[in-house]
């Protein structure tokens, strides 16, 4: 694999901050499936939960494999606490689309758009285990489309709106700001530009919620 030997250690920081990512994923999909109407979104939320959990796993393998001492602090690491705390609050207060918003929808945008992003460059340098990472990456999209196609069957039975969600967006997405915020240097260190992350992570929301 074609990586310098200046860029393991940011790229392993990327990398914690998914592997982050993908536990508190795995902890909302699994109290997710409690409050999910019914059969079918259960057994997604679960297979989810599984997902989320051998994801967390595959980057611990990367992160041990590029950089396996002196990592440093991970400055993101406030936000993404702040960030929890919404969502488990929005889960005891068992609010279900909220939590698909929160999760599936803000919060799998971010990491898909990041781990898209890196996988560009991992393609260029060569990377082994790129069917492994292909699967990853669609299982991320999947999660993201679920969260989409069952917010948008709820605006049209009346369960909730876009506007109403669009407010409570507003905490979860400046919080995603402040994580890519934090992580301007490493997108730096690795010449990339921290805008382009969060521009892409944008273009995965919905209308309803960037408008």
């Amino acid at each position: 694999m074609l990586v310098r030997p200046d860029e393991r250690v940011p790229i392993a920081r990327l990398l914690t901050f998914l592997e982050y990512g993908e536990h508190l994923a795995h902890d909302c999909a699994k109290a997710q499936v409690a409050l999910a109407p019914d059969k079918g979104m259960q057994r997604f939320l679960l297979s989810q939960a599984r997902q989320e959990s051998a994801h967390a796993w595959v980057f611990q393998g990367a992160i041990a494999w590029l950089a396996p001492k002196h990592l440093g602090d991970s400055p993101f690491l406030p936000a993404l606490d702040q960030y929890r705390a919404l969502l488990e609050d929005a889960l005891q207060r068992r609010d279900f689309l909220e939590t698909l918003m929160a999760e599936q929808i803000i919060l799998e945008g971010l990491g898909e758009a990041i781990l898209a992003r890196i996988e560009e460059g991992l393609a260029k340098r060569n990377a082994p285990f790129s069917h492994l990472r292909r699967i990853l990456l669609h299982q991320e999209e999947a999660h993201h489309d679920f969260g989409r196609r069952t917010l948008d069957r709820a605006f049209a039975t009346g369960a909730t709106s876009p506007d109403v969600l669009r407010v409570r967006a507003q905490e979860y997405l400046a919080l995603t700001d402040r994580m890519v915020s934090t992580l301007g240097d490493l997108f730096e260190s690795i010449d990339e530009d921290p805008q382009l992350y969060m521009k892409r992570a944008k273009s995965y929301l919905p209308i309803w919620v960037a408008a």
